[in-house]
């Protein structure tokens, strides 16, 4: 998995290429929890995942959160894989996918 981080106006664009999954969830997980305090919303870019299993799901939902307490968070550029597994598990709702 590649993480290729952009940050405009207070807007954190990652961008996650390859898959999200048990082995390389922890690595985004870490990112999501070093965001700066000045970082008012998060937008992640999916447009090159390939897969994402439970533990990228998880990881989704803790950003989420995080999120919550500011100007939110968006998921943009979602395959049909990935949005075949969000909508089976309800993330579809939860998320804000453009």
């Amino acid at each position: 998995m590649n993480i290729i981080k952009n940050t405009e106006e207070k807007v954190l664009t990652i961008a996650v290429e390859g898959r999200l999954d048990t082995v390389t969830a922890p690595e985004l997980e870490e990112e999501i929890k070093n965001i700066p305090d000045e970082v008012e919303a998060l937008v992640l870019d999916f447009a090159n995942l390939e897969y994402i299993s439970s533990a990228g799901l998880r990881v989704l939902l803790s950003a989420h959160k995080k999120m919550a307490l500011r100007d939110g968070m968006k998921v943009r550029n979602v395959n049909e894989i990935v949005s075949e597994v969000f909508d089976v598990t309800g993330f579809a709702e939860i998320l804000d996918v453009e």
